[in-house]
């Protein structure tokens, strides 16, 4: 029996280390992110962590759009935006891997044709 508490003691310790090691991620983060012309466009990521989740927005020059389906794992985020242009609805999927005060992202449209496009934000005071 003292095995068992043991063991069950010691994966709810791991579990709590794991939750508490996630990138600090809270707070302001700027991007030039590629635009479908060649050039790029800088978006401005206001992202907040709390409980393995990440919420917020992104600002472009298309507006802010609210973050949903946010995720924190690690050093491994994920959330979506949805963007309204000319009536219509795109939905955004980002992921990233976040390193120091730098996150490597990869985003791309739901349902697109054109591929992911990687771009890196940078924390901004």
């Amino acid at each position: 029996m003292n095995a068992l508490r043991f063991s069950s003691l010691f994966v709810l310790t791991l579990v709590l280390a794991a939750a508490a090691s996630a990138a600090d991620v809270t707070g302001k983060w700027v991007a030039q992110v590629p635009a479908r012309d060649g050039g790029t466009r800088e978006a401005i990521f206001n992202l907040k962590a709390a409980d393995g989740q990440i919420t917020g927005t992104v600002s472009s020059p298309r507006g802010e759009q609210q973050i949903s389906e946010g995720k924190i794992d690690g050093d491994a985020i994920s959330f979506t935006v949805v963007v309204e242009f000319n009536g219509n609805q795109m939905k955004f999927l980002y992921k990233g891997k976040v390193a120091g005060d730098e996150i490597k992202f990869t985003r791309e449209r739901e349902g697109g044709q054109e591929g992911a496009r990687e771009f890196t934000a940078k924390r901004s005071s």
